[in-house]
């Protein structure tokens, strides 16, 4: 194993390429010793990284990808079917946007609300004008770029977010003033990388990254935004609409370049598909069908993010999911 993921030894015969986001790196890793288990007889190559990256390299026929899997379900709907490479997105977990940052750290006095930290049992909201907190001279929130990476454009769509929720004019830029661009490869936590407390003082963060984090770290807080903002539920998807952000989209090889995306926020929901153009479809389909199964469901309950059990595919896309997918997951309108 490496710190990039799983990396089996070469074995004559079949192969499996599977690309996902790095917030899923702990449950598919454990769901990968379980496949190979099972099949013994097929080399995988786990490669995670940022979900938008992936998308891209895989198009441009950079990186070769049987099963993507993205920590946004809608980057397959809106980067992958328009280039052809998607037939359907299957929606297999869900999660929440907190905001964390480092209980010793002078700067972030004030940014949560009366209440114990003791997760996943307890923990404290937001205080009630937390996004001054982040305006103070010196404070910085860092994130991915959001070109890249999900987490790096949603945390754009909370500022704008906020904006909107707290009817405070400009406070998208004012807050937009204080984010700073982690580097793509060693990003915070690696080796020498930008660290939380040192270089950066706020980070919008998956919740079961966070409390993963907090579990290695005695000094680790976050805390709970307001639903309106923290991309939490599916009955606020509409809300969450007023805010989007535009990235360049992908295209495949010799393709004229494509107009850029926008893509509005939504719940925070994990989508995956196999490549249309995959060589290993039988592979992949297996791969995917432990992941439905109760397998899957194991390793997410135990690593993060959290199963939607059955997974959820829109009406349309069910029609061309393989036939057996289709037994594991429900068929209806998938919010977008």
């Amino acid at each position: 194993m490496t710190a990039g993921g799983t990396i089996v030894s070469p074995r004559p015969g079949r192969q499996l390429n599977v690309c996902h986001a790095g917030s899923v790196q702990a449950a598919f890793s454990a769901l990968e010793e379980e496949f190979m288990k099972q099949h013994p007889e097929i080399e995988v190559k786990d490669v995670s990284g940022g979900s938008v990256a992936l998308a891209r390299r895989m198009a441009e026929g950079v990186q070769p990808c049987d099963v993507y899997a993205a920590a946004d379900y809608l980057d397959i709907d809106l980067l992958l079917k328009p280039a052809a490479l998607a037939d359907y997105t299957i929606v297999f977990a869900k999660g929440r946007m907190v905001l964390a940052y480092l209980a010793t750290d002078p700067l972030t006095r004030g940014i949560a609300a009366a209440g114990d930290f003791s997760p996943p049992a307890s923990i404290p909201k937001a205080a009630h004008d937390w996004y001054r907190v982040l305006l103070e001279p010196g404070a910085r929130v860092a994130g991915s770029h959001p070109f890249l990476d999900p987490a790096g454009y949603r945390a754009h769509m909370i500022f704008q977010l906020a904006q909107t929720f707290y009817g405070v004019p400009n406070l998208y830029n004012s807050l937009m003033e204080h984010y700073a661009v982690l580097p793509a490869v060693g990003g915070a936590g690696a080796a020498n990388g930008p660290t939380l407390g040192r270089d950066f003082n706020f980070q919008f963060t998956y919740e079961h990254s966070a409390a993963e984090a907090a579990k290695n770290n005695p000094a680790y807080r976050y805390l709970a935004l307001p639903d309106h903002i923290d991309l939490s539920t599916e009955v606020n998807n509409r809300y969450y609409a007023k805010a989007a952000v535009t990235i360049p989209a992908v295209g495949t090889q010799g393709a004229k370049s494509p107009s850029p995306v926008s893509v509005r926020a939504a719940r925070v929901a994990w989508g995956l598909t196999i490549s249309a153009k995959s060589p290993n479809q039988e592979n992949a389909v297996a791969f995917v069908n432990l992941l439905l199964g109760a397998a899957g469901t194991a390793a997410l309950t135990a690593y993060g993010p959290a199963p939607v059990t059955p997974a959820q595919v829109s009406t349309g896309d069910y029609r061309r999911l393989p036939k057996s997918m289709q037994s594991l997951v429900t068929a209806g309108k998938v919010p977008h």
